[in-house]
């Protein structure tokens, strides 16, 4: 599904971030941990092919049928369009804060990435609020919800495309504990419902355990500012 190899991002001369290996197939799910600052977020932006990396010697996408793509050879081509028409096919992205559009229902912002896919899926967004417990709330506006039902209403608007790859940074950082277990099983058990990889930045390790995710470190290193995840020394 998403490989990176040897994938290094420098923000300045105090901060280089190096995936040296880091893998996840369909249907898995994988949580991200390490100290805050250690780079986390900046892993999933450059997964999610919004961040470019100053180098990378593998970074491919291969999903089903399809042809492998190659995200680094995007990025060298400066191929935005390319990384631009991946993301809408095959991606799914949960902000921390939900990121809902606030003068639209929930109903509407499920909907909305299918409406810009000019997609049409009968039934689909009234599918996803009643797997996420969100029935009978698809006409309120976000500021009419809770925080949980808006995190919910997020998580079923990045899954309305079908996406192959599922992103999700701190998910549960804004939720008490009861939502962020709930919303945790949510996610976890969607991801696997679409057969979706799941990835996930997370500060709450024993959370992300208790769901099964596999643990992937993302650990400050020997040099200073240098911070490295590699999925082969996960425990």
């Amino acid at each position: 599904m998403l490989t990176l190899d040897d994938v290094a991002l420098r923000r300045d001369a105090s901060f280089e971030l190096v995936v040296r290996h880091f893998a996840v197939a369909p249907g898995e799910a994988v949580a991200i941990v390490g100290q805050s600052g250690s780079g986390k977020s900046t892993c999933l932006d450059i997964m999610a092919g919004i961040l470019k990396p100053d180098r990378a010697q593998r970074f491919t996408f291969h999903h089903a049928e399809d042809a492998p793509i190659s995200l680094a050879d995007l990025w060298q081509r400066h191929d935005r369009g390319g990384l631009r028409n991946w993301r809408a096919r095959h991606l799914g992205y949960v902000l921390q804060t939900g990121g809902l559009v606030p003068f639209l229902s929930l109903a509407d912002n499920v909907g909305l990435p299918l409406r810009l896919l000019g997609r049409r899926e009968p039934g689909r967004v009234q599918e996803l609020l009643q797997a996420l417990g969100l029935d009978g709330l698809g006409r309120r506006k976000p500021r009419h919800v809770s925080i949980g039902q808006r995190q919910r209403a997020a998580l079923a608007r990045a899954l309305a495309a079908r996406p192959a790859l599922l992103l999700a940074d701190e998910p549960t950082a804004s939720l008490d504990r009861d939502s962020a277990e709930t919303v945790m099983g949510l996610l976890t058990s969607a991801a696997r419902r679409e057969n979706a990889a799941l990835v996930m930045v997370t500060h709450d390790r024993d959370l992300a355990v208790r769901h099964g995710l596999r643990i992937a470190t993302c650990a400050s290193g020997g040099a200073l500012g240098l911070s490295v995840l590699d999925d082969r020394e996960t425990n």
